[in-house]
């Protein structure tokens, strides 16, 4: 595993994990967390790994207005956290690319193999909008494949009331189960869609993308509700293929903090074998 670190949205900064194979390389997959996710949370070290093992230049990072640095065990900048925008999210997927394509982080530059976008609950969004705006505008290199776990259909989920109350107060707050902190969210994060609703479109977006998506949601998720995956495969048509876990919560049974090479749940190794089979039956 190698650290690295680019300037994202704003100049801040985008902290990365690089897992490179020993041989050659098949191409390299980008892994986004979610909401109160951080790139060491639960699940995300062991699907490096997973995909490091299977010639694949793995990178897990933390967005640069997650409110985490290398500090894991507290939310560090919730000044950052505060101001996060899913256009930031976009910004900093950009830089990410740019860096693959001139060569800038571990593993060396993207070339002909394959680019895989990976993401969980909001970043299963974040690599859908990615991949959306590159096939709309035809920016290379284009993902050969999408993987989006436990994702939302929508960006914003609240009722029309609870919209009123941020937009009036300026910031609503959250609360980390993990850290134990209360975080702000600025009024800006809602505003930012009202005022942008094509970029913050996800079955638009997804409509957009012209290669495979694997979309894997757990059966009894209690934070996003299933049909959203259904309306996600069901907005890819052909491209898609959806894999619903039985038993499975948000973040397929998996406790954080988990060692990359600990035994997955039954629901994480489930989804690990769907990825599998998706990316030699389906990637390119």
């Amino acid at each position: 595993m190698i650290d690295w670190e680019i300037a994202g949205a704003d100049g801040q900064a985008i902290l990365g994990t690089a897992h490179v194979p020993d041989g050659p390389t098949r191409g390299v997959a980008i892994i986004a967390h979610g909401f109160l996710g951080y790139k060491d949370y639960g699940m995300f070290p062991a699907v490096a790994r997973f995909l490091c093992e299977r010639g694949f230049v793995a990178h897990r990072f933390n967005f640069s207005h997650s409110g985490m640095t290398r500090r894991i065990e507290t939310f560090e900048r919730p000044d950052l956290f505060e101001c996060d925008t899913w256009m930031k999210h976009q910004e900093d997927l950009d830089r990410i690319i740019e860096s693959l394509v001139r060569g800038e982080l571990p593993g060396g530059a993207l070339g002909d193999g394959r680019l895989l976008l990976i993401g969980h609950s909001r970043g299963g969004v974040d690599v859908l909008f990615c991949a959306g705006r590159r096939f709309e505008r035809g920016m290379p290199p284009l993902p050969a494949g999408i993987v989006s776990i436990a994702a939302p259909s929508k960006t914003c989920m609240w009722d029309d009331p609870t919209k009123r109350r941020l937009l009036e107060q300026g910031f609503t707050e959250v609360r980390s189960n993990r850290t134990g902190q209360t975080l702000r969210i600025d009024a800006a994060w809602l505003r930012e869609q009202l005022e942008h609703p094509h970029a913050h479109d996800v079955l638009a977006h997804v409509r957009r993308i012209a290669c495979p998506i694997l979309v894997i949601h757990g059966e009894d998720d209690p934070t996003v509700p299933v049909l959203c995956a259904q309306e996600i495969a069901e907005a890819a048509g052909d491209r898609a293929r959806l894999v619903i876990i039985p038993s499975a919560d948000h973040v397929l049974c998996t406790p954080n903090p988990f060692p990359a090479d600990g035994e997955p749940s039954a629901a994480l190794g489930s989804a690990l074998g769907a990825i599998e089979n998706w990316m030699e039956r389906e990637v390119r």
